[in-house]
């Protein structure tokens, strides 16, 4: 249905990937701890200490807060730095719920509030865009500025203009949840998800099958293998973040990193230079719907932009964190 969707699994199975390939001995100089967000739910956070403003690190899709081990130190020259891992990995507790966007998002703000952290900066990376737009939505009050490390894609900002299959079947489903005998939604809520899925998701839906249906058949082959439960409740709790309010810097890898052995493929080097448009669009998209943020391309950085760039990282963090109203309190 979009492109985007298929930047969005490229971007999972690298977050995946990546952070399985980060196991081993643990030599950051951090102290580990773990904060209560919620009745049987811990969060382990990790705090490389400093001084300063406090900033808080979140990681990936299948990361934890050690994918942050080499860079965060560098931070911490300057700012105190805590590193949160989400529920469902690490050394986290995985309960079989609240994994919605607004849910995990509230864990941060849980954390922040246990540390007793004063405006903090949240960064966030890959998935972890959808917690930031989340804040930033919703509480842009509890945080002086949100940092996207190639992390506004379509999870985090939404574009009405070229949608997203993924959030826009959530959001249906929503809807129709409310529609069902003994929800408790009150009459007024349901008759406005009545309006919405009349007037709107619906007749863009169907729409948008309908474009799928006119292309080529997809050739037959074998099914994915589905996700993880956890992965799996994380994306089918994507909402539709249209709004970030507060001071944001936004860093893309635009276009991205190309893959080993891509100058030799011509079906992947297709599939490069669809996935660089659609990334270009969301770049795009983003700029116009967050007019207040500072939006970056770094090109050919990889999808870890805080490792294949992270002097360019730390410069455009440190740029934005410094110039931000209201003195450090870590």
């Amino acid at each position: 249905m979009r492109v985007t969707l298929l930047c969005a699994g490229i971007v999972v199975s690298l977050s995946a990937s990546s952070a399985s390939a980060q196991k081993g001995p643990d030599s950051s100089p951090h102290e580990t701890r773990s904060i209560r967000v919620e009745k049987d739910v811990q969060l382990e956070v990790l705090d490389w200490g400093g001084s300063g403003r406090p900033v808080v690190l979140l990681a990936g899709l299948g990361g934890t807060a050690h994918d942050f081990d080499s860079f965060a130190p560098s931070l911490a020259a300057r700012y105190h730095v805590f590193g949160v891992t989400r529920r469902g990995f690490g050394r986290s507790d995985s309960p079989p719920f609240g994994y919605d966007a607004d849910t995990l998002g509230d864990d941060v703000l849980a954390v922040i509030d246990s540390l007793k952290l004063r405006q903090p900066v949240v960064a966030g990376h890959s998935q972890a865009g959808e917690e930031l737009s989340s804040i930033g939505s919703r509480h842009p009050e509890k945080v002086a500025g949100l940092v996207y490390l190639d992390a506004g894609y379509d999870y985090a900002l939404y574009d009405q203009t070229h949608g997203n299959a993924t959030i826009d079947i959530n959001e249906i489903v929503r809807q129709l949840g409310k529609l069902r005998f003994g929800s408790g939604v009150s009459p007024q809520d349901r008759r406005k998800a009545m309006v919405a899925l009349a007037d709107t998701s619906l007749p863009q839906f169907v729409k948008a099958l309908r474009a799928v249906l006119a292309e080529p058949s997809p050739p037959n082959g074998p099914a994915p293998r589905p996700m993880g439960r956890v992965p799996y409740a994380i994306i089918s709790g994507q909402r539709k973040y249209t709004v970030v309010h507060g001071p944001v810097l936004a860093i893309f890898a635009s276009p991205p990193e190309e893959p080993r052995g891509a100058e030799n493929d011509p079906a992947m080097r297709a599939m490069i230079a669809e996935v660089d448009s659609a990334t270009a669009l969301q770049v795009g998209a983003f700029a116009r719907a967050v007019p207040q943020a500072r939006v970056i391309r770094l090109p050919r950085a990889s999808h870890f932009v805080f490792r294949s760039n992270e002097a360019d990282v730390l410069r455009e963090m440190r740029a934005f964190i410094d110039g931000l109203r209201g003195g450090p309190n870590s």
